[in-house]
């Protein structure tokens, strides 16, 4: 499991991501990945996923968020900071926010509010 290094507190979440193009700050860019992804948990600085793919660190991806209803949609960079196995021998993701504007904060208040 991934080792606790968020200040912020994490929220299990049921979500769906696709990811279709990674790219660094140098313009590399790996495309076609399509990789299904399954949100493990979410928190207001990062997110962590499952997926079966193997994916690059420190390579970021476009993301859309939804939690809830569609006020609650914001869109993010996400930079892939680590990558651990669980006991099922998922590749387990641990990512972090890049960009968030902090006038989304409320969509965590009530997420954290209702868990």
């Amino acid at each position: 499991m991934i080792e606790e290094k968020r200040r912020n507190k994490r929220v299990a979440i049921s979500m769906q991501l696709e990811i279709s193009t990674l790219f660094k700050q140098d313009n590399v860019k790996v495309g076609n990945v399509d990789a299904p992804i399954e949100v493990v948990n979410i928190s207001r600085t990062g997110i962590a996923f499952k997926t079966e793919s193997i994916l690059p660190l420190n390579y970021y991806f476009n993301s859309m968020i939804e939690i809830g209803d569609k006020d609650s949609r914001f869109y993010c960079v996400v930079r892939i900071i680590r990558r651990e196995k669980n006991e099922q021998g998922e590749n387990i993701y641990g990512c972090e926010f890049i960009g968030f504007a902090p006038v989304l904060n409320h969509v965590f208040d009530e997420l954290e509010a209702e868990n």
